[in-house]
């Protein structure tokens, strides 16, 4: 994991417009299948980390879990996680995060 392109493709995503932020908002981006990548702070707590799993294996979204406070670095944001929407960042950003994703087949799952 190459933190400092990590921290430089995320402060790209929130000048495009590519970053959503909030528990809320990251909850709905997953849900409606805008989420390519879920980014999330290992300070995170363990029930919020659980539900961001759950749903992220629900819908096929990989994710990653970057050290703590390392989204606020990078971004100048607080904040326990970030939605990346679907796209080359998203990709980028997956393959320098080392994203993991669950192997069930999305498409046959409910509820996303």
């Amino acid at each position: 994991m190459d933190k400092q392109k990590i921290s430089g493709l995320m402060g790209l995503c929130v000048r495009a417009r590519q970053a959503i932020f909030g528990e809320d908002g990251c909850m709905k981006s997953l849900r409606s299948g805008q989420c390519g990548l879920l980014l999330m702070d290992e300070a995170i707590s363990d029930r919020v980390r659980e539900k961001y799993l759950g749903i992220c294996e629900r819908c096929g979204v990989p994710y990653a879990i970057l050290p703590e406070g390392m989204i606020f670095d990078a971004t100048g944001r607080p904040g326990m996680a970030i939605a990346v929407l679907k796209g080359p960042l998203a990709e980028r950003l997956s393959s320098c995060a080392d994203a993991r994703q669950y192997t069930s087949n999305a498409d046959e799952r409910r509820g996303c």
